[in-house]
């Protein structure tokens, strides 16, 4: 059965993002809180950035907002951050 590439490009960019999060919650929080989130968390956004590129493909990633609504909705907790 094949996937759809948008669905799974709006899919993994929400597990990549959810995944900063399961594994550095307390880092989350402090950077959300200290409104320092975007700096404190680079590093870990262009990891996730290029693994998404990589399994999605530059075409499919850089012509929808997936991974930047993902950013948004999951890491910045609902706040237009990204």
């Amino acid at each position: 059965m094949s996937q759809d590439p948008q669905q799974k490009a709006r899919r993994l960019a929400r597990a990549l993002i959810s995944d900063m999060i399961v594994y550095q919650p307390e880092k989350r929080q402090r950077a959300l809180a200290e409104g320092r989130l975007k700096d404190e968390c680079e590093e870990e956004i262009k990891k996730s950035w290029e693994e998404y590129v990589g399994q999605v493909g530059r075409d499919v990633a850089e012509s929808n907002p997936y991974f930047t609504e993902a950013l948004n909705e999951i890491l910045a907790g609902g706040q237009q951050l990204f």
